[in-house]
């Protein structure tokens, strides 16, 4: 499957004639944050620097757009998502955000950027014959959502030829120049759960004459997770935790209503598959005895992506091809959510974590203000894209 030495040095050469531009643009999208559903300046850029080197632009209904080079009949996707977090930029850099409250906390617009510079690549690269067919870009709005962008496009038919798809995402935790790969599941299943609890409410001094709402809420909160550990297959990986819990208003007061809300995360497709219908059975089991009426709204979000071999395998040659032998590390699986798992729910394909910690430098985290990448790894994965394409058309 490993191509000719000349195609990867092809790519290289673009890509990196170009590197002060995709820096410079990654700059201006980190400046200029939108959230999601709402990058419409974001698919604005991206879709006239596309237009100008070639590609079939198809701007979608609402943001985001779907590009497309080359001809034949076999299609390969590559997928960026474009969309920020409503996170403060807790970073004094020159290009730190300039919108209040929103920020690209997550990394999208490196994503982005990388998508661009693949897009550059594979242009010369189809203007020297070297396309042997299609390349189709996804630049996906609202994947911080859910269900997200990714159902969106899917629904428009954009995946619909599609044979196989590559995606990548920032790792603070990983060195510029290094990748995490994984065959099988990388990231968990997401999904979000609120629990409302209705009762008479009452005098604390009387709890036996009303439900005590608030107790029965508390058992919610640490019960839940202890019966679906036993309850499920402890190899699935579930984990429910609870960001917000809301009841009463005084000290001597039961009140008549109070929730709870969070996320399940896990590991594991098929037990993702019966997760919602058991946390339904459970919450009602446990505020039976406590007089009180639960209201479950479970949501389901992102199934896990799960690499499947072959496309792996293409990453793993894209990564040998542009960094060495070793350039490549194991990713460990996530709990993280990730809406291109939707996408390999239906085609072939893969994600890689793209190292963008200096060396020797700070480790920063997903979804926090004052995450800082080192640019170094725009290039790097443009080029890795680029390449994952170029070698999947190949693949027999």
């Amino acid at each position: 499957m490993a191509l000719d030495d000349s195609l990867p040095s092809l790519l290289a050469g673009v890509v990196d004639t170009h590197e002060a531009e995709l820096v410079g643009l990654r700059r201006d999208l980190h400046a200029h944050p939108e959230l999601s559903w709402a990058e419409t300046r974001t698919t604005d850029v991206v879709a006239r620097r596309l237009e100008e080197i070639g590609w079939r632009v198809t701007r979608l209904p609402r943001t985001g757009l779907v590009a497309e080079l080359g001809t034949g009949d076999r299609v390969v996707g590559l997928r960026a998502d474009i969309d920020a977090l409503p996170v403060q930029d807790a970073t004094d850099d020159p290009w730190r955000s300039v919108t209040p409250g929103v920020a690209h906390a997550c990394g999208h617009d490196v994503h982005t950027t990388a998508l661009v510079g693949a897009a550059l690549a594979l242009t010369e690269a189809s203007r020297r014959g070297r396309l042997p067919g299609r390349v189709r870009l996804f630049f996906q709005p609202a994947e911080e959502v859910m269900p997200g962008g990714a159902v969106h496009l899917m629904k428009l038919g954009h995946l619909d030829d599609v044979e196989r798809i590559f995606a990548l995402h920032c790792d603070p935790g990983v060195d510029v120049g290094r990748v995490g790969l994984r065959l099988g599941p990388l990231t968990s299943a997401a999904d979000r759960v609120e629990v409302r609890l209705e009762g008479s409410g009452g005098h604390t001094s009387r709890p036996h004459l009303t439900g005590d709402l608030t107790f029965a809420l508390a058992k919610v909160t640490t019960e839940l997770p202890a019966v679906l550990s036993r309850r499920m297959d402890p190899r699935a990986g579930v984990s429910v935790v609870w960001g917000i819990v809301r009841a009463g208003a005084a000290p001597n007061v039961i009140p008549d209503h109070g929730s709870l809300s969070g996320t399940v995360r896990i590991l594991d497709a098929v037990a993702w598959a019966d997760c919602e219908k058991l946390v339904r059975e459970v919450v009602h089991e446990i505020v039976r005895p406590y007089g009180v009426r639960a209201h479950v709204d479970y949501q389901r979000g992102v199934p896990p992506v799960v690499n499947e071999s072959v496309s792996n395998r293409i990453l793993a040659q894209s990564v040998l091809d542009a960094l060495g032998d070793r350039g490549q590390v194991v990713a460990p699986q996530s709990l993280g959510g990730e809406d291109f798992g939707w996408y390999l729910d239906q085609v072939p394909g893969a994600m890689m974590r793209l190292g963008t910690r200096t060396p020797g430098g700070t480790t920063y985290d997903l979804h926090q203000g004052n995450l800082r990448i080192d640019e170094r790894a725009i290039a790097i994965g443009a080029r890795l894209l680029a390449g994952a394409a170029v070698l999947a058309l190949h693949e027999a």
